[in-house]
This record gives C-alpha cells, sequence and structure tokens, in this order.
C-alpha cells in the first residue's frame, strides 16, 4: 500500500479521534441553547422553616471566585437564621468566562433528581474540591466522586447529568433571570423579590459580613409582625 496513502489515512483517523474526544470534553460546557423553548419550570431549590416569610434568593455560579468567597457568609446567616427565612439557590452560570460553570450546575441538578441538591451544592463550593475542579479542563469524573460520596445511584446520576431535561432547568433558570432586567454577574441577591445592592451587604473593603445580612434580614422579619 502506498506510503503517502496511508500516512494520509492515518491523519484522518487522528483528527476523528480528536474531535471524539473534544466533543466528550466540551460536553460539560455545553448550554443546549435550542432548549429555550422547552416548558421545563426554573428550579426552585430552597430550605429552611420559614416562620416570617423571607426568601433570600441567590443568583449563583459555582466556579465564580467571588460566589465561592460569599459562601460562607451565606450559609452562617441562613443557619443563624433558619426558623424564620428560607433560603433559595438558582443557577447563573458565566460559561463565557467560566468553563465549568454550567458543568458544576449540571452536576447539582443531577443530584437533586435523588433529593441531594444542597448536599452536592455544599460539596462543590468546599474548598478543597472547588480548587480541584474549576481548574480542571474534565470535572465530570470529580462531579461522579462527589456524587458516590453522597451515595447516589451512579447509574442514574450519569443519566440525568447528561440529559437534556438537566439542560433545561439550568436554562430554564437563566431565562428567569433574565426576566428581572439586572446585569449578569455573580453572585445576584434579591429579598422577597427585591435586588439587593451589594453594597448593603460589604464592608468598606468591599467584603461580605454577617452583621448587613443580618441587619437587612431583621428589617424584613420586622415587617411581617
Amino acid at each position: 500500500m502506498d506510503k503517502r496513502f496511508l500516512a494520509i489515512l492515518t491523519a484522518i483517523i487522528l483528527i476523528f479521534v480528536g474531535i471524539f474526544i473534544f466533543n466528550k470534553n466540551s460536553n460539560d460546557q455545553k448550554t443546549d441553547s435550542g432548549s429555550t423553548t422547552s416548558s421545563v419550570q426554573a428550579t426552585n431549590h430552597v430550605k429552611g422553616d420559614n416562620a416570617k416569610n423571607v426568601t433570600l434568593t441567590v443568583w449563583g455560579d459555582y466556579e465564580c471566585a467571588a460566589c465561592f468567597g460569599w459562601e460562607p457568609v451565606i450559609k452562617q446567616v441562613f443557619e443563624a437564621n433558619s426558623a424564620n427565612m428560607q433560603l433559595q439557590f438558582r443557577n447563573l452560570p458565566l460559561v463565557g468566562v467560566h468553563k465549568n460553570a454550567f458543568a458544576a450546575a449540571r452536576a447539582a441538578e443531577a443530584a437533586d433528581l435523588q433529593n441531594k441538591f444542597w448536599e452536592m451544592h455544599d460539596l462543590l463550593y468546599e474548598s478543597g474540591n472547588w480548587n480541584s475542579w474549576t481548574t480542571t479542563t474534565a470535572p465530570r469524573s470529580l462531579f461522579e466522586s462527589y456524587a458516590q460520596s453522597l451515595s447516589l445511584d451512579m447509574t442514574k446520576f450519569k443519566s440525568d447529568y447528561q440529559s437534556k431535561y438537566v439542560n433545561d432547568l439550568i436554562n430554564a433558570d437563566l431565562t428567569e433571570y433574565e426576566k428581572t432586567k439586572q446585569q449578569s454577574s455573580t453572585p445576584t441577591f434579591f429579598l422577597n423579590g427585591q435586588f439587593v445592592e451589594l453594597s448593603k451587604l460589604t464592608d468598606e473593603t468591599n467584603r461580605p459580613t454577617v452583621a448587613k445580612f443580618q441587619a437587612l434580614l431583621d428589617a424584613e422579619f420586622a415587617k411581617s409582625q
């Protein structure tokens, strides 16, 4: 067989192998924009007893460094006020700047289909985990290890992670956020449906503070008395 022909054939095979590998890895970053016509509703991940009918909604991007920095404060504020409020998380992956953000949202939504949303949410923001999956080009194996640690049905998790339904859930959140007319940045907060300027929650160095969060919540709690 002609050596030139063999070289061309080998090159073609390598190209197709490369395309396959690229498609497999890049699948984690797909947003499936065609799903905008889906009838799937936006997510509703909430926790808290909510005696005062106060809902703090966090629009977040798991890969966002700012969200990662805010998470400990949000957690502390919620734990101190969980009897009187509920915390809601909705997806706002900024895929233009965060290559693994949509994939992480998929992992959380897939876990939710086995009633483990908040557990996966917390694992994604756990410091050691966050530093690992945000810096890899193939985060899926890490997400699967987190799912295993939560004792999820792995066959179902893997299927749900790649499903159009999970894609549609995340895109439904993105569509819902567009209705707020706010700039796409994370984290973004709403308190009982009202947009909250980050300056109301930060100190003079622009760091989030529990005290300012608490003052904002106390003012809202007072309205229900």
